[in-house]
């Protein structure tokens, strides 16, 4: 069995996504290595799988689509949809997704919990410690929200309450598309899942 994934190719670096798997992307120089790099964390994904209540397939990957990055590309973000994200989705598709984003976001609340507020510098210094961190997903989200319709403030780190009604009217806006979005529920899913997996495992890895 096959995992449908596409690449989005930019001059210096190319992001490699499971089309089907929200939050599932890796990247690297070339394509090669953006593949490699995304079948090297199945066992860090297949966690956030089973916490939606999926179970991970072995990662083999059928490349079904190129698209050309643009400048946030290159920057380190997956920035282009798919032709297949302008497809309406069915509810039980729009069930899938959200789930994955959700198993995605408590992904990250759980790492969160656990390690230090102080995290180790990167190679040159530099890294953000836990709450900046917890703090910059929430902003970008926040940023991110805009391109389906959505005009929630940012809750405030630390707001339990206001963060789950943060999300909760994302999923919800998920779940029935309007003429309001800008960007593909399937691409917006992907981007959130990508960035808040991203930082969880950063976190971990400088923990």
């Amino acid at each position: 069995m096959t995992i449908p994934a596409y690449l989005e190719v930019g001059a210096k670096r190319v992001f490699a996504s499971a089309i089907d798997w929200p939050g599932w992307t890796r990247s690297g120089k070339t394509e090669a290595d953006a593949l490699a790099a995304l079948g090297a964390y199945a066992p860090r994904y297949a966690p956030v799988a089973r916490l939606a209540g999926l179970s991970l397939p072995p990662p083999a990957f059928k490349v079904v689509e190129r698209v050309k990055g643009n400048a946030t590309t290159e920057f380190g973000a997956p920035a282009m949809p798919t032709k297949a994200d302008a497809e309406p989705m069915t509810k039980a598709q729009a069930e899938r997704i959200c789930a994955l984003l959700e198993a995605s976001w408590k992904t990250l609340d759980a790492v969160a919990a656990r390690s230090p507020a102080s995290l180790r510098k990167g190679p040159r210094g530099g890294g953000r410690d836990r709450d900046k961190m917890v703090d910059h997903v929430l902003g970008a989200e926040a940023g991110y929200q805009r391109q389906i319709g959505l005009r929630t403030p940012q809750p405030e780190l630390g707001d339990r309450k206001a963060i789950q009604a943060f999300r909760a009217a994302i999923l919800e806006a998920l779940r029935g598309p309007s003429a309001e979005m800008k960007w593909p529920p399937q691409y917006l899913a992907r981007r959130m899942a990508w960035h808040a997996l991203d930082h969880a495992w950063e976190m971990e890895d400088r923990s």
